[in-house]
């Protein structure tokens, strides 16, 4: 009689196996029911977190290619059920934590917040921040993007992260691209949707993205802020009391002024944010048949905007059509042209912050949601 895989031997194998939305073993979560093995025929049942989970093909495939390469094992099945209610509930406790209903589902004290501004649209902040992700994401961070722009989401589109969140028992889970967890309003309204709220609705939305989404254990949270300083960005301002803010804008003179007035909310009193410093966006246009620089938009408005908040110039972005296309198309430039020009200079300033942001990893991240 030849060598049979015990059931031991499986359930170590699996320990591999990750719940693909929440990032953590599935036995962790009380999502593996039980095991069987017979003379080498292995029998998994799995309890999916809700019904029709639209990555149950993928857990099935994990389990299975966990569990068929150990030896003795002739072949393997995977029963797909439903967590109860009274399950689901049990879940959504343990990863809170000790943490009340609508605080944050932050499962660490480690993750750094920066808040992505800009003075008005259209100078190529959401582009910036979605680049900025996935840079940081290639390099081996945990990152999520927090779409915070209701009126104008772009960052769903920029990614590439398509569908609808899986939501039970008032926990939501992100969508992710790249490594890049991502919740957006994009996720929930289509694009040709006008997203016509007011204030307390938009505090609302804010609330569930912050207190009701399970991040995970995030090395750094990318949010996109609505253009200028209204009511959402004073909100989240308000929410993010230890976190800091980068301030997007371009070389012309309009914009620079604009820009100055975004980044010097991060230095009122009742906002608290530290202001990391200026990226100068659209710096020059690089031609792609000759590579020369022409300056569209003038030059300096960088360098002033930083000069007149008191923060460094952390970098420039030159524009390029494959930066445009990709992003239309949901092609990061930092992932599928890294040594142009553009691809290079967001590829260094993504470093550069996660060097800034890593001194300051081991504080805790008080956020200040409240109760419902």
């Amino acid at each position: 009689m030849g060598f049979v895989a015990t059931e031991e031997q499986v359930r170590a194998a699996l320990r591999k196996v990750l719940d693909p939305e929440i990032g953590k073993p599935i036995e962790d979560l009380g999502m593996l029911k039980g095991i069987e093995v017979s003379d080498g025929h292995v029998r998994v049942d799995v309890l999916l977190t809700i019904a029709g989970c639209p990555l149950r093909d993928r857990i099935n495939q994990d389990v299975t290619a966990a569990v068929a390469p150990l030896d003795g094992v002739r072949s393997v099945e995977v029963r797909l059920g439903e967590m109860t209610g009274d399950q689901r509930e049990t879940l959504v406790t343990q990863l809170r934590g000790d943490q009340a209903p609508q605080q944050t589902f932050f499962t660490s004290g480690d993750t750094e917040v920066i808040a992505v501004a800009s003075g008005k649209g259209g100078v190529g902040k959401s582009s910036v921040t979605a680049s900025l992700a996935a840079a940081m994401a290639a390099e081996g961070q945990r990152v999520g993007v927090l779409d915070a722009d209701v009126w104008g989401f772009s960052i769903p589109r920029m990614l590439g992260a398509s569908g609808q969140p899986v939501g039970f028992n008032n926990m939501i889970l992100p969508l992710e691209a790249y490594g890049v967890k991502v919740i957006s309003m994009g996720f929930f309204v289509s694009d040709e949707t006008p997203v016509i709220w007011r204030g307390p609705m938009l505090h609302k939305a804010l609330q569930q993205f912050l207190g009701d989404v399970y991040w995970g254990d995030l090395d750094v949270l990318l949010v996109d802020m609505p253009p200028g300083t209204g009511d959402v960005s004073l909100s989240l301002a308000s929410f993010l009391p230890s976190g800091s803010m980068l301030v997007v804008t371009t070389p012309q003179d309009a914009a620079s002024k604009v820009a100055e007035r975004a980044g010097r909310m991060a230095q009122h009193p009742n906002v608290r944010l530290k202001l990391l410093g200026v990226i100068e966006n659209m710096s020059g246009f690089v031609c792609p048949h000759c590579g020369e620089i022409t300056d569209l938009f003038g030059t300096g408005g960088g360098r002033a905007t930083a000069d007149a908040l008191g923060v460094p110039l952390l970098g420039a972005v030159p524009m390029q059509v494959s930066l445009r296309e990709g992003a239309d198309r949901g092609r990061p430039v930092v992932l599928h042209e890294p040594d142009s020009p553009a691809g290079r200079a967001l590829r260094e300033l993504a470093g550069d912050l996660v060097r800034q942001t890593k001194t300051r990893v081991g504080k805790s991240l008080p956020l200040t949601v409240a109760p419902r």
